[in-house]
Formats: C-alpha cells, structure tokens, sequence
C-alpha cells in the first residue's frame, strides 16, 4: 500500500470554521482524503508522517499566476523558443509546489501542454487550471507591440501570454478556439496595464458588446470570464457584462463593490506584485515605461483591498509575479494579513479559491474525497498568516495529491 499516507497527530484546520481539529490524522489513498479523526489504524505498508506539535494546512491555492513569464519583459516571450519557455515553466512551477501551492490558476500563457505533463508526471509542479491566452484588443494590455512596430504574430505562433483580437465575430472564433483547446476559464484585458508598452492604466479596453460576446462563449461552454481590470470605470463595465473574476481591482470603488456583491463576482487582489515590481522590475527585465506606470496602482491597492472585504466581497488569493520575482510568491500573505484577519486570509487561499476553481470539496478543504493535499506548518497561520510568507522556514513539509513532494525536516 505504497499509495496510502496516514498524518498523524496534528491540528487540522477547517478553514470554513476558521478553527483546528486539534490532534487530528488525515488518511490518504490514492491521491485522495478518505478519512479524517483521532487515532485511526495505520493500514499495512502506509507512509506515516508524524504531525505532532505541527499545524495541518490543506494545499494553497493561488488564483493568478503566469507560469509562463519567465522574464518581466512580456514583449520578449514570443521571440523564445516555446520549448525554452516550457523548461522554464517547468522550473517556475516546481518552485511553486515547493512553497505550498499544490493548485494554480494561470491567468495568461500556459496552456493544455503543460496542464497535462504536470497531470501526467512530466512536470512537477501545481495542479493547473489555465485560461490560455488572454484577449487583448490592438493596444491593449495584452498588445506587447512598442509604438514603433506593425507586425503581429499569428495567433498560437509563439510563447505569448495574450492574443490580439477586435470585434465581436473575431472575438467568438478567438474564445472559441481558446475553450477548443481546454482553456478552463477566458481572460479579457478590460482596461489599461502595467507591463504593455502603449496604454494608459486608466484606459477601458473593449466595447461593451465585444465584452459581452467573450462571456457569451464562455457561459455557452460552461465556463466563465477573468477580466484585467485596474479602475472603477473599467472593474463596472466588465462585471455588467457578465464577468465573473476581477483580477487586480485596485482603484475600485463603492459601486464597484455594489456590482461585485449584486453579480456574485471575485475579486483577487495581487497586491505583492506591485511591491516586487517597484523594487525589483528592473532588474528582471521591466522596460523602463512599464516601471513608470507602477505607483498608479501601488497605493490604492489596500484601499481596495479593505473596502471589498468589509462589504463581504468574495476574495481570492493571487500573485501575478514575472521572471525572477515569482519567489515573492508567498509574500503576499503577508501583506493581506497586515489589514485582514488572518483565517480570511487563508481562506482566500483554500476555500475562496475553490470556490472560484468550480472545485469546492476537491481542493482548500482536508475532508473525505478531496484531493490529498496539505502542508505542515511550524506556528500558527490562525493566529498570523503571515508566517506562510517564509515557507523555508515554516512549512517544512509538503504533500500533493498524497505524495511527499517537499520534507526539510
């Protein structure tokens, strides 16, 4: 019974109660939860992992990343190699795993390549869930074309994390042709961005009817949008038009929050972004135009942040780290936990995540029938999450799908 864990002993967090079940075992099979309690009977041949004095945290789950983005300078990717990009996932995502993120949400790049080898074992890496190339129109967020260049790629030609698309017929074929090949969900960049070289951040981008047509397709796939949005203006349009995610969302405001409760929408904040940006972009290949735009959203970011989660707003956990600051990952944590009270702050990590996935009960939760995920953790995330922003230090152990990926003990 190779295929069997048994954790024994440790305080199990339900975050949905927001408590432990303290001195708790998690039994394992087959990449599956099948019981949870005290002192259960160690099947013959199972692993046991001792958990005593240790907190037991199901994976975490990081709804916006780009496991792709090996560089900061987006403009770049399309001239790399896919097979030299796909190495790079392949590394981005392990680092991932390690830190505790046993599923991901890629907002833009990664495909059904690299879903399936890390489904198959190839990669090893975060269960992904992948939207493939976002949707941008002619200078949009997802345009990397400098103001001097006419040529565009053809689409599905090169390493990109976007295509450029205008009109409504067009943009059917494109969400088409995404959901064709397996996207889980549509991205749309419904306004102005950070790292694209031509456009404003407080630009909105598509047409309402443009906007509409890409959550039609998605709807009619059972599927559902993920809107780039930083404004008020942009974060509006997008959720009456259906969208079902808003990425970012720093410059929201009251109304905002009125549309996001009336249409049960998401937001996910990625606040750490911008800090590692500021500091950092530079170095790890942020054109020097793309830096200027930062302090637009830095600051408003936990303005946001607060205003969402006082009104009851549904948040969710995100990074959306480029090239070499993608080790920032887990910082994130810290910055919520500065503001919110630690367990909604794992909880937009597990459960709120979930949720967002379309996987409640498989993943965020440790119960019977969910997949075997689960971190242990030295100290208590309950009491603040931000110890989860040094997993070298306090997650000495990693599980996925009940296989030890990670013991630094």
């Amino acid at each position: 019974m190779t295929d069997t864990l048994l954790v024994r002993g440790g305080d199990v967090l339900d975050p949905v109660a927001g408590d432990y079940l303290a001195g708790h075992d998690v039994l394992a099979r087959d990449g599956r939860v099948v019981d949870l309690g005290r002192d259960l009977a160690a099947p013959d041949g199972a692993r046991v992992l001792d958990a005593t004095g240790l907190r037991v945290l199901p994976g975490l789950v990081d709804c916006h990343v780009h496991v792709t983005a090996a560089t900061a300078d987006l403009s770049a990717l399309p001239s790399w190699a896919p097979s030299y990009v796909s190495a790079h996932a392949g590394r981005l995502m392990q680092d991932m795993l390690h830190r505790g993120f046993t599923t991901v949400r890629d907002t833009g790049g990664a495909d059904f390549g690299l879903a399936r080898a890390q489904a198959e074992g190839l990669i090893t890496g975060p269960r992904l869930a992948f939207g493939g190339k976002a949707l941008s129109q002619t200078g949009g967020h997802g345009d990397v074309r400098g103001p001097g260049t006419d040529a565009q790629e053809e689409p599905g030609c090169c390493a990109s994390m976007g295509r450029v698309v205008d009109g409504v017929e067009a943009l059917r074929v494109a969400a088409r042709d995404e959901l064709r090949k397996g996207a889980h969900h549509l991205k749309v960049m419904a306004g102005g961005g950070v790292s694209s070289p031509t456009d404003r951040i407080d630009s909105t981008q598509y047409s309402l009817d443009e906007l509409r047509a890409v959550v039609a397709e998605a709807e009619a796939a059972n599927r559902y949008v993920a809107a780039h949005a930083y404004t008020a203006r942009a974060i509006d349009r997008a959720l009456e038009s259906g969208v079902r995610t808003i990425e970012h969302g720093n410059l929201l405001d009251a109304h905002s929050v009125e549309l996001f409760l009336a249409h049960d929408a998401f937001l996910v904040p990625t606040l750490v972004t911008y800090w590692a940006l500021k500091v950092e972009g530079r170095d790890f290949g942020l054109p020097q135009d793309s830096w200027e735009k930062v302090d637009a959203v830095l600051e408003a970011g936990i303005g946001a942040l607060q205003l969402a989660a006082a009104a009851g707003v549904k948040i969710a956990y995100g990074s959306d780290l480029l090239g070499g600051m993608q080790r920032h990952q887990s910082q994130e944590f810290r910055i919520r936990a500065e503001v919110l009270p630690s367990a909604d702050v794992l909880r937009s990590a597990t459960t709120v995540a979930a949720e967002l996935l379309g996987m409640v009960g498989e993943v965020g939760v440790l119960t019977p029938g969910a997949h075997a995920d689960l971190l242990l953790v030295d100290g208590d995330p309950l009491q603040d999450a931000g110890i989860l922003a040094e997993p070298g230090k306090h997650v000495p152990v990693v599980v996925q799908a009940g296989r030890v990926v990670l013991d630094r003990r």
